[in-house]
């Protein structure tokens, strides 16, 4: 039981990739449609280039949206809408009438007349002048469970009541009672007819649902298209019809288990293929399972943002940034696996969206422009530059495509340049998303790097004001450690910033390291040799601690750990030996570990020249090769580079770079005559 834990715990990364793997396989796989898959490719306007096609089973031949279309407005305008008759409403205006009767009108015999009138009115309904009134001749109308057609001509509007008035009156010679009428009637009556907005919707809605969305029926072994015919016009419905009832016809049944199984197979084909190349080409990031994790968390959003666009609306799928993958994923790592995981799910996206082709080919071509312009992220115009030449290649080849299906530009669809604009803003949310990622997975991108190379920063500041002799050597060793790394192709950037932290541990004793001294007093002269090495050793140590109180990126931190690796306090070994031939060299040694990458390595090769060559008097060409030389073969011979995916090529690459910085150094001015 012992050793079967001791074997989980020694490999528990390989486990960790593993669970990973099945856990994103499931979930990419979950995301996808539940549909099969139409295995031939439909596009409209080329030749059908596969064998001719017959109906496999019956299947109904589906309406374009165009009919579809049509037929909706038809509804919609043909509809009658639903108002509601208040038979309470007359009652109530009776009441107010003779109530307000003797008020208005000064003959009690014509009381009848009024009522009448009121009865006649209400009977054909009342509606307020701003209540709308619909479109056509008729309306339906609602008298409690009883619905009828009226004609909307003989509903009465509230604003022409004077005028039915005034009529009725004078048909019955009493013209001289207008005035004292209208009064009395204008006061008290009120709509009795409103417009029914909930009734008349769900009504819309109901008949719109029940629009057939077929046209006819295609039986089992009709001819759909011969090999060589154009995919246009009723060859065109009928794939399209057949490819919709197909993705349902196969779902179903123990076809279910076989499609999810194949799902399962190529999803996981492909994270395999991650896995691959990571191993192959970038050993590093796969060993980091943090690393690991950040790009399959990439992946998954991109397919689970497409998933919901293609379900809410499949013309929609270009809105969708993805090229914001290889931009976050260039920005942390590099532009070979920023492309390899676009393009892996570019290809995953295959099975989820609509003409998965044009999508798949417009989706790398995008991504190879993304990785070719995409530069310095730091630099602010470069990313919006970029965004335009991406969505400029959207839309050229969104042309060529219109172009190549209907043969000319006249159905040309402007929305859909709406969509690759709206595309191109999304992608400029990288700049933000890049920081977020930073925060929850302790990367480092060129533009935290950036940040952090500003000598004026709190702690660059303060390391100038505590240890300005380390602050310079810093300085020296940034500007020879990044001409190296440029030369060899390293991440120049970061080894800048290593470099200018690395001796930030000096600052706790400052006065112990030589190039802080100024007053030609060494405290070293009043302490034993061991003190002095314990000192010495202990900067890398309290460097740490410093960068970890500051929240510098463990990228910067592994600097401060690797500058020294193992090497030996040297001088001050040789002098305790002096004195005590049994001195264990152990005590004198830094305690790694030794750089492990090639950036650590060149600044711990810059480190250890631009210190030792303070020592240089009156230095010429030929002893600043030899010097060059003799430090760098010392930390080889003594295993420094052992864990470095650093060549000899580049070491002797570097180490030219070193001598002819040097001599541009400590290159002595000619002494003009006075």
């Amino acid at each position: 039981m012992k050793h079967a834990f001791h074997n989980i715990y020694r490999n528990q990364s390989l486990i960790y990739r593993i669970f990973l793997f099945i856990c994103a396989t499931a979930l990419v796989v979950y995301l996808f449609p539940k549909a099969g898959k139409f295995k031939y490719e439909l596009q409209k306007g080329k030749p059908w280039q596969y064998e001719s096609l017959y109906a496999p089973f019956d299947f109904p031949l589906l309406k374009t949206g165009e009919e579809m279309e049509k037929e909706r407005e038809t509804v919609r305008k043909e509809f009658i809408p639903y108002y509601t008759y208040n038979s309470g409403t007359m009652s109530r205006v009776m009441e107010h009438y003779a109530a307000e009767y003797d008020n208005f009108v000064q003959r009690s015999e014509l009381e009848k007349t009024g009522q009448d009138f009121l009865r006649s009115l209400y009977e054909k309904g009342i509606i307020a002048d701003q209540e709308n009134m619909p479109p056509g001749r008729f309306m339906h109308l609602v008298k409690g469970n009883e619905v009828s057609v009226v004609n909307k001509e003989r509903i009465i509007r509230r604003g022409d009541l004077k005028q039915h008035l005034f009529r009725y009156l004078d048909d019955r010679r009493l013209s001289a009672y207008k005035t004292d009428f209208y009064k009395l009637f204008d006061k008290i009556t009120e709509p009795n007819i409103t417009w029914n907005k909930d009734f008349s919707e769900k009504a819309l809605k109901e008949e719109l649902e029940n629009i057939y969305a077929t046209k006819g029926t295609i039986e089992r072994g009709e001819r759909i298209i011969l090999n060589g015919e154009v995919v246009e016009g009723e060859k065109y419905e009928k794939l399209y019809s057949l490819q919709q009832e197909y993705t349902s016809h196969i779902w179903k049944g123990t076809n279910y288990y076989w499609i999810l199984f194949g799902y399962i197979v190529l999803v996981g084909l492909a994270f395999v293929m991650l896995f691959l190349f990571l191993g192959k080409f970038r050993a590093d990031i796969l060993n980091d399972n943090t690393k690991v994790t950040f790009i399959f968390v990439n992946i998954i959003i991109m397919v689970f943002v497409t998933t919901l666009a293609v379900k809410y609306d499949g013309s929609y799928v270009y809105v969708v940034p993805l090229c914001i993958l290889p931009i976050v994923l260039k920005a942390f790592f590099d532009t070979r696996l920023g492309f390899f995981v676009h393009a892996l799910t570019v290809l995953l996206l295959g099975f989820v969206v609509p003409n998965s082709f044009e999508y798949i080919f417009l989706q790398i071509i995008a991504g190879v422009v993304t990785i070719l312009t995409v530069s310095e992220l730091y630099r602010r115009a470069n990313l919006f530059i970029s965004v335009g030449q991406i969505t400029l290649v959207y839309m050229i080849a969104y042309l060529a495509f219109t172009v190549i299906h209907e043969g000319n530009l006249n159905d040309i669809i402007w929305l859909n340049f709406g969509l690759f604009i709206l595309n191109g803003l999304a992608t400029l949310f990288a700049q933000p998303l890049i920081y977020i990622y930073e925060k929850l997975f302790g990367l480092v991108s060129d533009v935290s790097l950036l940040e952090l190379s500003d000598t004026n920063s709190k702690l660059l500041k303060e390391l100038s004001d505590k240890a300005p002799g380390t602050f310079h050597h810093s300085l020296q060793v940034a500007n020879l450690a990044e001409a190296a790394a440029n030369e060899v192709g390293a991440n120049a950037m970061l080894v800048r910033v290593g470099a200018l932290y690395h001796d930030i541990g000096k600052m706790n004793n400052a006065i112990y390291f030589t190039e802080n001294q100024t007053t030609g007093v060494n405290p070293h002269d009043e302490i034993s040799p061991e003190e002095s090495a314990r000192i010495i050793i202990d900067h890398v140590l309290d460097g740490i601690e410093l960068a970890r109180k500051h929240n510098l990126p463990d990228r910067v931190i592994d600097f401060i750990r690797t500058h020294h690796g193992t090497t030996t306090v040297y001088y001050f070994y040789k002098k305790q030996l002096e004195q005590d031939k049994h001195t264990a060299i152990e005590d004198y040694q830094y305690p790694g570990p030794i750089p492990f990458s090639r950036e650590t390595a060149i600044v711990m090769m810059a480190d250890a020249v631009e210190a030792a060559s303070k020592s240089l008097k009156n230095p010429t060409f030929s002893m600043i090769n030899d010097f060059v030389e003799k430090i760098v073969s010392k930390q080889i011979e003594t295993g420094q580079f052992l864990n470095a995916n650093i060549t000899f090529k580049e070491i002797e690459d570097i180490k030219k770079v070193f001598k002819r910085k040097l001599t541009n150094i400590y290159h002595l001015r000619i002494e003009y005559p006075e």
